[in-house]
């Protein structure tokens, strides 16, 4: 059974929800006013983002088998994409893990959520469930995921701080953490990615380690011109 909203198929695999005081206390948002609206909006026509996500031309949907190796998934392994929208990672990383392991797809658009359900549904994808997460929070349990997966959505964090906390707290020690995100260069990048994207890959990096994660690399994607891939670890105990 695929779930298409969190309280069904992921209470019945034993997991609660994950938004303590601290993923609330103090958020505030360090991108413009309302960059994330779009997704949110109950009009929104999934379609119109298939037509703009899922084509060959995209970098990161074009260089899908390269990510895919570099994320190193093993068989049963629990696998978030948070921020997944119409979900071709998440159902790239079920068939990768197998029976045994699980994807949970987290994003703040019930649209896209309902979306990857019933595709998932539709492809006999049994090892998905999807989340429906907040600003501040992925909504997963303390260390029950081995790797977190987050494409081209980083930069939508309205609060950073704390969703790198959830997502700290979710990952299991010695966890994963794969980012891409958007090259923001001045006089290189383009002027859309210069006023949409809030920080370049150096301050990103610097964010996420002062989360308490350790960098562990950089991946050169070959097909990437806008996009990097960086790789870390939570601290094993």
């Amino acid at each position: 059974m695929i779930a298409s909203a969190w309280t069904a198929t992921a209470q019945d695999k034993g997991l609660a929800v994950d938004v303590s005081p601290a993923d609330v206390a103090g958020a505030a948002s360090v991108i413009p006013d309302g960059i994330n609206d779009k997704f949110k909006d109950p009009e929104l026509n999934v379609d119109e983002w298939l037509d703009r996500f899922e084509v060959e031309s995209r970098e990161v949907y074009g260089a899908r088998k390269q990510v895919l190796k570099a994320c190193g998934i093993k068989p049963g392994e629990r696998i978030v994409d948070v921020g997944a929208g119409t979900g071709f990672y998440s159902r790239l990383f079920a068939k990768t893990t197998g029976w045994d392991g699980w994807v949970y797809s987290v994003d703040i658009s019930p649209n896209f959520l309902q979306h990857i359900a019933a595709r998932a549904t539709a492809d006999g994808i049994e090892n998905l469930t999807t989340v429906l997460g907040t600003d501040v929070s992925i909504r997963l349990p303390p260390e029950s995921v081995d790797l977190v997966f987050i494409c081209d959505t980083y930069h939508h964090f309205e609060s950073p701080q704390q969703s790198l906390a959830s997502i700290y707290r979710a990952l299991k020690p010695g966890g994963r953490l794969v980012l891409i995100d958007f090259e923001r260069i001045p006089g290189v990048s383009r002027e859309f990615l210069m006023g949409h994207v809030r920080a370049g890959k150096e301050v990103f990096q610097s964010e996420v380690v002062e989360a308490g994660f350790e960098f562990t690399d950089e991946v050169k994607v070959d097909a990437f011109e806008e996009n990097y891939l960086l790789r870390f670890s939570k601290p094993a105990k």
